[in-house]
């Protein structure tokens, strides 16, 4: 019941302080049996052979059973999956926050705000885009404080001054009302950067063994967000010194000063400069002057962060860590099995579908 209260209702602009003891003990065995519910790894070279409706009926048999049913008297094909897999994603974090309590469920809130981040630039983006309400709704997943209710609505808006005015109450209103129509890029970056600097806030002066944890992993996320910024920009020679305001300060062994250095060099500097990080032994073998394609090297950045998070779980067992490592894994089947569908979709070959899969 607190579940679907949840998804029905709008969004709240107070942040829930916590209250109470964390139970740690009961979520984490939550989680772990959530886990092992994930499809095993086995299973995708499987739904490579497969056509689409057969991965429809496929996934009815794990845990998508209720969000195929519920939604297929709206789509079929690609975008019942496409539905279907953001529904789940956005039932099941909020499940996270139900059965949390205290600074566990403030900690686990905070972070998955990154879904109302991404829904307002989704929304904002399709309305520049001339996108329809459908398409749009398609990339929403209400697993934050916004509701699917009240982001249905946002999407249905006719103009992004409409959007924008729906969210004057919201904590990022003093960013929105700067969007003129035309700086959307620069919109999407401040948001980003308010998303890291509330979680920022909400660790405080980390002193538990979990906020120190759970500050490590967010460092964590920073560095390889910020490395993928880089390549981007080296790839196709954007040498500006503004931007340098694309990066998120804050990394863990990545610090602002040195990759604003890296901006002015060319790729092939660039890449010797990277030999000197601790990422470079996980990336190296994908890495090249004469690299034609960033989908490697993104791959095993992400790779390495299911690995980091998977690792200190063991460690940690009763933390917020192996719920983050439950977090990142749920993404990680969405990400893989939207992006096997989409590919067979417009028709890729499966090398190159299977290339971007995180396995």
């Amino acid at each position: 019941m607190r579940l679907l209260q949840r998804l029905k209702q709008g969004f709240n602009t107070q942040k829930s302080r916590p209250q109470g003891h964390s139970n740690y003990a009961y979520t984490t065995a939550r989680v772990r049996a959530m886990k092992s519910k994930l499809l095993p790894q086995e299973t995708y070279p499987r739904l490579m052979n497969m056509q689409i409706d057969e991965i429809t009926r496929f996934i009815e048999e794990f845990e998508y059973k209720e969000d195929v049913d519920e939604l297929a008297r709206l789509y079929e094909g690609v975008d019942l999956i496409e539905h279907a897999l953001n529904r789940n994603l956005a039932v099941t974090f909020t499940k996270l926050i139900s059965i949390s309590e205290g600074e566990l469920n403030f900690l686990i809130s905070e972070y998955l705000k990154k879904y109302d981040i991404w829904n307002i630039k989704t929304i904002l983006r399709g309305k520049y885009c001339g996108a329809s309400t459908d398409d749009i709704l398609e990339a929403v997943v209400a697993a934050g404080r916004l509701s699917y209710t009240f982001t249905s609505e946002l999407a249905a808006k006719s103009t992004y001054e409409d959007v924008i005015t729906s969210l004057l109450t919201s904590e990022y209103s003093l960013i929105l009302k700067e969007y003129d129509g035309k700086n959307l890029s620069e919109i999407e970056n401040r948001l980003d950067k308010k998303y890291y600097d509330d979680l920022f806030q909400a660790i405080g002066n980390p002193k538990s063994k979990d906020q120190k944890l759970f500050s490590k992993f967010i460092r964590t996320d920073i560095d390889l967000k910020n490395l993928v910024t880089l390549f981007r920009l080296k790839k196709y020679g954007l040498t500006d010194p503004s931007m340098a305001d694309l990066l998120i300060e804050g990394g863990l062994k990545l610090k602002i000063q040195e990759m604003e250095r890296m901006l002015s060099l060319s790729f092939e500097d660039f890449l010797v400069e990277l030999e000197n990080t601790p990422y470079w032994e996980e990336i190296s073998d994908c890495c090249g002057p004469k690299m034609d394609s960033l989908i490697y090297v993104e791959t095993r950045l992400r790779k390495l962060r299911l690995k980091s998070a998977a690792s200190f779980s063991h460690v940690y067992p009763l933390s917020i860590v192996p719920i983050m490592d439950y977090v990142l894994s749920k993404e990680n089947e969405v990400s893989n099995l939207r992006m096997i569908v989409r590919g067979k979709a417009v028709g890729l070959s499966d090398e190159e579908i299977k290339n971007q899969l995180v396995i």
